[in-house]
């Protein structure tokens, strides 16, 4: 692929490329149009990356994918102008839009683990664009995608793209989700939640090859966050939007020291939640115990001899970088992957370590809470079959018994089941569709919850409540909780416990105000200082001091 023509000068071009002017967007629900987005305007200049921010259903995705001309299935474009590089997208052909989507304009989704074919190789995917819209052959696209690779820090750059996406962890699909976003070079790049699926360490790689390409290829960008931390490091302006209308836009620095408005300031505040009720002392056998445990997926060891226990009442936090083995214990416990040596224990008792041969009792001890609520539930089903399902296949129960229970669970997620039971996914929010993954698992009536990153994919104030929700879960019903997690303040908002992981060995382990204590493991200071800060300097004083040190510190993974 030839980019030797482009021009990379840091402002060659400050041009206007997109303009949207009185946007609004409706959306149909209940049987009539609502207006989901309102007059809403923005102007991006290129070499400019704009920060949209708000809570769930704030219209930000729906602003986003509005700059490509697009609306949402159930959504239709309904008032004001969206300019592209002199393009009125409004008023285009859709085969006009369809030459600029992927190759003028690029969208890197939320969740890589729905955005990617599964049948298809990575980088076969990542080529496609470039072969379609006829701006290279297939090796010029290879070439291309191994070098994207080894610049966002992907494991074996030359090799990686040559596997299916089950084959990677969801940090690395994630990324390898933003490299195929760059692979026509496109001139506007809309980021919609791209770090959520990532560990700090990755995460800072990932932001600043974002940033850089922006300012190396001139185009611009708009990120779409609930990360008003990260937005910090990568916004020349941020736009604040609540129910589809801006609350206020400025630039990034006079933003974040002096917001105007209350709900600016409320927003700036969140995330204040710590567990007040401290765990009781462990008991004497551990709920789950996790001895001496190896594991592979087929030739390759994932987990090296882990070894830890986990008490009821109590929360341990497992943290560490993406591919560092924190999904695959789980997968161990819950009897998903057998341990080639070593045990699961449950109670004092050993369990099978395939899942086929356990009981239905046993297998209804342990449950699971996923990151991706939409990819968790089926898309046809009603709440009340998804959340039904493990009453009657646990439990037995049905009628009048099975409906009882129901409106127990949706009372204890604080939905209402007269208007949530018979609603499909879709007609929910981020925040109520994982409600609804928990209200599932409540349903087994488990001891040990395994929440694999159920946060990540939240905005603040919705994450907030979901951890408001799993702490008084877990007093009421005196439940475990495995928390796996990349998401340090999580950790300390919510965890009793708190265990390091790395390339599938533990490297540290304890009470979290130990481990959040000097002096730590040095993997575990790399880890505390990723966490990005509300400081826009913030990244740059970190890659210095990293620079000063002998170089940014490699993600491993």
């Amino acid at each position: 692929m030839n980019t030797d023509t482009v021009d990379t000068t840091v402002g060659a071009d400050n041009s206007l490329l997109l303009e949207m002017r009185g946007l609004c967007i409706e959306g149909f629900s209940d049987e009539e149009w609502h207006q989901i987005v309102k007059d809403v305007d923005i102007t991006l200049h290129r070499g400019r990356m704009l920060g949209l921010i708000g809570e769930s259903g704030a219209g930000k995705s729906t602003i986003g994918i509005a700059a490509m001309g697009y609306a949402k299935p159930g959504c239709r474009i309904n008032g004001g102008r969206i300019v592209f590089d002199g393009v009125d997208l409004t008023a285009a052909s859709e085969e006009e839009k369809r030459r600029l989507r992927g190759a003028k304009i690029a969208y890197v989704a939320q969740s890589a683990a729905a955005a990617f074919n599964p049948a298809h190789k990575l980088i076969d995917q990542f080529a496609e664009a470039v072969t379609e819209h006829g701006i290279g052959s297939r090796d010029d696209a290879y070439a291309d995608a191994k070098d994207l690779y080894a610049r966002i820090k992907m494991p074996d750059p030359d090799g990686i793209g040559f596997r299916y996406p089950h084959q990677v962890s969801g940090g690395q699909l994630q990324r390898a989700m933003t490299a195929m976003a760059l692979s026509c070079r496109p001139d506007l790049l809309i980021f919609d939640e791209p770090t959520t699926a990532l560990d700090v360490t990755t995460q800072i790689e990932v932001l600043v090859t974002m940033r850089d390409i922006v300012e190396q290829f001139n185009c611009a960008a708009i990120y779409i966050t609930h990360d008003l931390a990260v937005v910090a490091q990568m916004a020349d302006n941020i736009m604040v939007l609540r129910h589809g209308e801006t609350v206020e836009e400025a630039e990034t620095r006079r933003m974040l020291s002096a917001p105007q408005a209350d709900y600016t300031k409320s927003l700036w505040a969140v995330r204040s939640f710590r567990k007040q009720h401290p765990a009781p002392p462990p008991e004497d056998t551990p709920l789950i115990k996790v001895d001496n445990v190896t594991a592979a997926y087929g030739p390759v060891t994932v987990l090296h001899e882990v070894d830890f226990a986990i008490h009821r009442g109590h929360t341990v936090a497992v943290v560490g970088e993406s591919g560092s083995g924190k999904s695959t214990a789980a997968r161990v416990i819950t009897g998903l992957l057998p341990p080639q040596t070593g045990a699961i224990y449950y109670d004092g008792a050993k369990y099978p370590g395939n899942y086929r041969k356990r009981s239905k009792e046993q297998l209804r001890h342990v449950q699971m809470i996923y990151q991706m609520a939409d990819t968790a539930v089926n898309p046809r089903q009603k709440i009340r079959d998804i959340v039904g399902r493990p009453l009657s296949f646990y439990l037995g129960m049905d009628g009048d018994e099975k409906e009882r229970r129901l409106r127990e669970l949706m009372d204890m997620i604080e939905l209402d089941p007269n208007k949530f039971l018979d609603r499909l996914p879709a007609e929910l929010s981020g925040g109520q569709k994982q409600r609804i993954c928990i209200a599932r698992a409540l349903a087994a009536e488990p001891a040990f919850i395994i929440c694999d990153e159920v946060t990540s994919a939240l905005d603040q104030l919705v994450a907030e409540g979901i951890l408001k929700l799993l702490d008084r879960l877990q007093r009421e019903l005196n439940l475990a909780y495995m928390f796996i997690t990349h998401d340090l303040a999580t950790v300390n908002a919510i965890a009793d416990e708190v265990i390091v992981m790395l390339q599938g060995r533990i490297v540290e382990q304890g009470a979290k105000h130990e481990i959040f204590s000097p002096p730590h493991h040095q993997y575990t200071e790399l880890l505390l200082s990723s966490v990005p800060e509300m400081d826009p300097d913030w990244m740059d004083n970190v890659l210095a001091q990293r620079r000063a040190k002998g170089g940014m510190a490699a993600a491993g993974n």
